[in-house]
């Protein structure tokens, strides 16, 4: 039905679902803009995205034609984003990448949206059962056992460069986070 919709405003491709980075290219910028501090609230960080991710991709020879109004169109109509995480050793505050992409495109929606709350979950699959996870409860888990765990950020304390380099990937994440999703906690 979108695609339908979308075909009647004039748009081509309208069945385009999967968008990345144009041809030859990596990442959304996102972490980058962060990690500099280049931003001042998150709804750029969202904007940076879509302009990142608006290239189309799929039948008929698409290969990283620009659909953002496309792309604008899907994300106004979203209503929930799910991440999964198939790995025990790397978790959302682990890379960069998670809220570059996962968080930036919960902001980007909510954008296309006028500011309307899109949820966010999070599936964890490498257990028997996977269980969605709200995004809010799954990185509260994540800080609390690591980052506000005095065990693990003493003993990443007593790893010298190394340690200190993984506590500030968590701390950049955190910062990330906030910006591109809201979250916040009262700790």
């Amino acid at each position: 039905k979108h695609a339908q919709a979308l075909k009647t405003e004039g748009m081509e491709n309208t069945t385009a679902r999967l968008f990345s980075n144009p041809a030859g290219d990596y990442g959304s910028m996102v972490n980058e803009r962060v990690g500099a501090g280049n931003w001042e609230d998150g709804r750029e960080l969202g904007d940076t995205w879509a302009a990142r991710n608006s290239f189309s991709y799929g039948r008929k020879g698409e290969r990283g034609t620009a659909r953002p109004e496309v792309l604008q169109s899907l994300l106004a109509t979203t209503e929930h984003i799910v991440q999964e995480v198939d790995s025990v050793e790397y978790g959302l505050t682990d890379i960069q990448e998670y809220y570059a992409n996962t968080g930036a495109l919960k902001n980007a929606a909510q954008a296309a949206q006028g500011g309307k709350k899109v949820a966010c979950s999070i599936v964890e699959t490498f257990g028997k059962a996977a269980v969605p996870r709200d995004l809010d409860a799954t990185l509260r888990l994540e800080y609390r056992s690591k980052l506000l765990n005095p065990k693990w950020a003493n003993a990443m304390s007593n790893q010298g460069s190394g340690g200190a380099y993984e506590i500030s990937q968590r701390m950049t994440a955190l910062v990330g986070w906030g910006a591109t999703s809201d979250f916040a906690e009262d700790w």
